[in-house]
C-alpha cells in the first residue's frame, strides 16, 4: 500500500470510493508518458487514461483519454460548449491543478473544474488514472471516477501521431 495518501486518494476515501493505488517504478530518466506508464503495469493502454488540462479565455476543462490516443480539441471544445480551446502551457499546470506534469489526477485538483472522458471509458471494467503523483496510479472502475470527478463522457479522443 502506499505509505502516502496524495489528494486525490483522499477525496475518494471521503467519498468511500473504492480504489486501488499501485506503485510502478520511475527514476528521472524514464519518459514521462501514459504508454510507457501502462508497459510498466502491463495494463491494456486503452484502459490507462491520461489526464489533459485545457483553457478557453479565462476557464480550465480537464479531458481524459486513453494514454495511446491524443485529444481532438474541436471535439473537446464541442463538449465544453466553448468555441475553442487550448492546451494548458506546463507552465501553470501545478498553478491551476497541484499537480504535477505525469502525476495529474483528475481526481483532487485545487478546484473543481468541468471534466470530460472519452466515451470509451466506460467499456473498461476497471481503468487506471494518475494518482496525483509520478509513479502512482489508481485502480478504479469507470462508474466509480465519472462519480468522483463528475465526469462527462464525450467522443473527444482521436488516433495518435
Amino acid at each position: 500500500m502506499h505509505k502516502s495518501k496524495t489528494n486525490a486518494m483522499r477525496m475518494l476515501d471521503a467519498a468511500s470510493i473504492p480504489y486501488e493505488a499501485i506503485e510502478y517504478e520511475h527514476s528521472p530518466h524514464d519518459p514521462v508518458d501514459g504508454v510507457s506508464v501502462a508497459r510498466s503495469l502491463q495494463e491494456d493502454p486503452a484502459a490507462v487514461f491520461k489526464t489533459l488540462v485545457t483553457r478557453s479565455g479565462s476557464s480550465h476543462f480537464v479531458f481524459l483519454v486513453p494514454v495511446d490516443r491524443e485529444l481532438d480539441l474541436k471535439q473537446c471544445a464541442r463538449a465544453a460548449g466553448v468555441k475553442s480551446l487550448e492546451m494548458l502551457p506546463l507552465k501553470d499546470l501545478t498553478k491551476v491543478t497541484g499537480y504535477v506534469r505525469g502525476g495529474c489526477s483528475p481526481v483532487g485538483m485545487k478546484k473543481r473544474f468541468a471534466t470530460f472522458a472519452d466515451a470509451s471509458l466506460t467499456g473498461h471494467d476497471q481503468v487506471h488514472v494518475s494518482g496525483g503523483q509520478i509513479g502512482l496510479q489508481l485502480k478504479i472502475r469507470p462508474a466509480d471516477l465519472i462519480q468522483a470527478a463528475d465526469i462527462k463522457l464525450a467522443e473527444i479522443a482521436r488516433q495518435g501521431e
